[in-house]
C-alpha cells in the first residue's frame, strides 16, 4: 500500500486577522488528513479580529491555537515545504511575495474584506459570514480535487478557476 502525500497549504492576507485565518480553519476542516494548513500576513495585525473568532465559533471551528503571524515564519530553512499558496486579499496579491520552500503552486482567491464592513453589528456580522461562506465554497472544491492525479498545468488552471467561484456558484462547479 502506498503512503498518501499530505499537502502543505498557506493562505496569505495583509493583516492575517480575518480572511486568511478563516481559510486556515476551513482547510483544516475540509482537508483533514490530506492537507496541512497555515495562514500568515505580510503586515500581521498581531491579533485576530474578534468578529473572525465569533464567526469561526458559530460554525464550530476550533480557535484556541490561532494567532496572527508574519509570512516570514514560512521563508526560512526550517519552514515547511509548501505545495500551495493562496492570497485571499487584493493587497497581498499585488505584493512581491517571498520565495517559498517547495516551489508551490499559487493562486489568488480574493474575497471582500469583512473588517472594512461598517454599520450595525448585524451588518458587520453578516459581512464576516459572507466571507466565511465564500471561502468555504472554494476550499470545499479545492479539497475535493484529486490533486495527485492532475498534472501541474491542469492543477494550476483549476486553482485559478476556483478563485473566481462565489458561494452561489460553488454547488454548480462541484457537480461539474
Amino acid at each position: 500500500m502506498t503512503e498518501k502525500k499530505t499537502y502543505n497549504v498557506l493562505f496569505l492576507c495583509a493583516h492575517n486577522s480575518a480572511r486568511s485565518i478563516m481559510a486556515e480553519c476551513l482547510m483544516r476542516r475540509w482537508g483533514a488528513g490530506r492537507f496541512n494548513a497555515w495562514s500568515a500576513g505580510s503586515f500581521p495585525a498581531g491579533e485576530i479580529n474578534p468578529h473572525t473568532l465569533a464567526t469561526l465559533k458559530a460554525f464550530n471551528l476550533p480557535t484556541a491555537d490561532l494567532r496572527s503571524k508574519s509570512w516570514d515564519e514560512f521563508t526560512g530553512p526550517d519552514a515547511p515545504a509548501l505545495d500551495f499558496v493562496f492570497t485571499v486579499c487584493d493587497r497581498t496579491a499585488g505584493e512581491l511575495c517571498p520565495v517559498w520552500n517547495g516551489a508551490p503552486l499559487t493562486a489568488h482567491w480574493g474575497v471582500e474584506d469583512p473588517v472594512a464592513a461598517t454599520g450595525t453589528e448585524d451588518r458587520i456580522r453578516m459581512a464576516f459570514r459572507r466571507t466565511y461562506v465564500e471561502l468555504e465554497s472554494r476550499i470545499k472544491i479545492f479539497a475535493s480535487l484529486r490533486v495527485e492525479q492532475l498534472d501541474r498545468l491542469t492543477l494550476q488552471s483549476s486553482l485559478h478557476a476556483i478563485g473566481t467561484v462565489h458561494s452561489s456558484e460553488a454547488d454548480t462547479m462541484a457537480d461539474a
